[in-house]
């Protein structure tokens, strides 16, 4: 199976210290080159809009934007799996990947991205921010959905058929994963939800379910995973598969809720 995962805001742009990771170049070039062209002419203040972004990360998305280059060199960009530093990505620890690790996470993770489209882990990356909700008018339409139409679904079937697989393991967030043409998808679609349960009652928490997404994925990675129904039988992080809750392609995965200790 592949795993999708969402990208991450805020990045950790410092020289990867991994000799085992021979970056690669992320694709769908053409599409990332219209994309960059675009962002070229979007003001500062426009950024602060298209994202809800303060004055000064409005001005350092501007400033990237003007300095992203789609031919640049691999050596002023960073692996995407070890350049992104979420909760989603800090919770699956890349750094601690082992070299076996790490080259099943090429194979097997695929990354969403307003502007790459998928990436693969190793695919380096410059410093960015568009964020796939982002009304960024194109000329496909207004925004990155209509840009991006069914390209996205069109490379992770190619990723799918060379891997021999035929299951997806969604793990992105909603914004992200609504990037993925279904129409167009010709894996099976599996989406986790993952919920904290309190009083017989369970709700999605943002910062867990980011958490739970990257603990889901560097177990499917660590475990060789290859099938999302070997997950219904195990607990990852407290984390139990619903039944009573989950629909054929949509599943729930329930932990009572943690609270912080008093004091700390």
């Amino acid at each position: 199976m592949l795993i999708l995962l969402s990208p991450a805001k805020s990045l950790n742009m410092a020289p990867l210290q991994r000799p085992d990771i021979e970056p690669t170049r992320p694709r769908l070039v053409e599409e990332i080159t219209e994309l960059a062209a675009i962002m070229k002419g979007v003001s500062v203040s426009q950024f602060a809009a298209l994202m809800d972004l303060s004055v000064d990360l409005a001005a350092l998305t501007h400033a990237r934007a003007q300095a992203f280059d789609p031919n640049g060199a691999l050596e002023g960009a960073k692996p995407a799996l070890f350049a992104f530093n979420g909760d989603v990505y800090r919770a699956f620890e890349a750094d601690t990947l082992t070299p076996a690790q790490a080259a099943t996470a090429q194979a097997k993770l695929r990354l969403l991205s307003g502007l790459y489209g998928v990436l693969r882990p190793y695919d380096a990356i410059q410093p960015y921010r568009l964020e796939m909700g982002a009304r960024l008018a194109n000329p496909r339409g207004r925004d990155l959905y209509a840009f991006w139409g069914d390209k996205i679904a069109r490379q992770l079937n190619a990723d799918a058929a060379a891997a021999e697989v035929d299951i997806i393991l969604n793990l992105a967030s909603e914004e992200y994963a609504g990037a993925v043409d279904r129409r167009a998808l010709r894996p099976e679609f599996v989406t986790l939800t993952f919920k904290e349960e309190e009083n017989g009652k369970a709700r999605v928490l943002g910062l867990f379910a980011k958490r739970a997404r990257g603990r889901f994925a560097r177990f499917c990675i660590d475990h060789r995973i290859t099938d999302p129904e070997e997950l219904k039988a195990v607990s990852v992080d407290g984390y139990r598969y619903d039944e009573s809750a989950s629909k054929e392609r949509e599943w729930v995965f329930v932990r009572p809720q943690i609270r912080p200790q008093k004091g700390a």
